[in-house]
């Protein structure tokens, strides 16, 4: 083992190695009461491993790099600019099931605009780690309107939550609606209302 830099957070946190947690992943095997050395579970451990990377990348990622490159060349727009329909797909750090969902996202430019690309990124970052849909919120809009240094940022986010549709209370049809405003959508009620009539258009 040996200590690496949180570059997000600023730690340093303890790195653990693919082989040590392929091992804590057999023992989770054997307290499940299954054979983790029977043929079909053999390379489990690994595929888990190498899974769980994917689904947690977004702790090796800096949301504040990605939007680094901006554009002045829009000859004055200053009108909202939305992005619906993002794919979410993160883990509750409750019960580590999965939140599988969309994000819309909007920002009102002051000078400069960032490619479209970009704001998608900034959900996926933050969707790669253990959440809460709140706190997810809260981040993808705090690091927009920061880095944008925008007149105002709105974020939605519309999705169900596996700890409560397959364990617990198991309520299959619920979801969850998190909205998080700053700058003009907030102090502003008619920008608010303008930017939930067009996300509403994605619903129909």
């Amino acid at each position: 083992m040996k200590l690496v830099k949180d570059t997000n957070n600023n730690k340093n946190l303890e790195q653990i190695s693919d082989q040590e947690a392929e091992e804590a992943f057999k023992t989770i095997l054997k307290w499940m009461g299954e054979d983790p050395n029977r043929e079909g579970l053999l390379e489990t451990p690994k595929r888990v491993v190498k899974a769980f990377k994917e689904y947690f990348k977004g702790y090796n990622e800096n949301p504040n790099q990605i939007l680094d490159k901006t554009f002045g060349d829009v000859e004055g727009y200053d009108d909202m600019v939305i992005q619906k329909n993002i794919s979410v797909q993160s883990h509750c750090e409750h019960h580590m099931a999965p939140i599988i969902g969309k994000a819309h996202v909007a920002y009102i430019p002051k000078n400069r605009v960032v490619g479209l690309s970009k704001l998608a990124r900034v959900v996926e970052v933050f969707s790669k780690r253990l959440q809460t849909q709140e706190r997810l919120t809260m981040q993808i809009a705090n690091t927009l309107m920061d880095s944008l240094d925008a007149k105002g940022v709105a974020v939605t986010i519309d999705s169900t939550h596996q700890c409560m549709t397959m364990r617990g209370i198991k309520k299959e049809q619920a979801s969850t609606v998190t909205n998080y405003y700053l700058g003009e959508f907030k102090e502003d009620l008619s920008c608010q209302n303008r930017y939930l009539r067009f996300i509403s258009i994605a619903k129909e």
